[in-house]
């Protein structure tokens, strides 16, 4: 299995950088494999969506497009697939952004009985509201 960082990544999708570009084609479609995959950690998952929203105005149906590719590439395995897979449908559903609805099925996926936030759109998407007036769970 070979890593993949997110500006590797990146670089395939957005094919902006000839020398990187190339590269970073090669890598994905001739040495990774089904058998020799290229592993996609959360984060890595979390910062792609982040950069093509904040680097390429990306809008949120482009990021699920690119989060569905990733997640159906045959050579690139996505780490905790299936909680990926929740987060984008939670993604599609909502106003939250990726990050938080990985964050909110991570810790489902966890056994969290909540996720706290201050974040209205995450709260929306399953999270718990914190506010100035809530008070601690004995």
């Amino acid at each position: 299995m070979i890593g993949i960082d997110t500006n590797v990544l990146v670089r395939y999708i957005a094919q902006d950088d000839p020398t990187q570009s190339r590269r970073a084609t090669a890598l994905i479609e001739h040495e990774c494999s089904e058998s020799n995959p290229g592993f996609v950690g959360l984060v890595v998952l979390a910062e792609v969506v982040w950069v093509a929203a904040s680097c390429y105005s990306a809008s949120r149906e482009v990021q699920a497009q690119l989060i569905r590719r990733i997640l159906e590439t045959r050579q690139l395995i996505v780490q905790e697939a299936e909680t990926a897979w929740q987060a984008l449908r939670l993604f599609e559903q909502g106003r939250a952004d990726f990050a938080d609805c990985l964050v909110e099925r991570s810790a489902a996926a966890a056994g969290c009985d909540r996720t706290v936030t201050f974040d209205k759109a995450a709260a929306a998407i399953g999270m718990t509201l914190l506010t100035p007036t809530t008070k601690p769970t004995p």
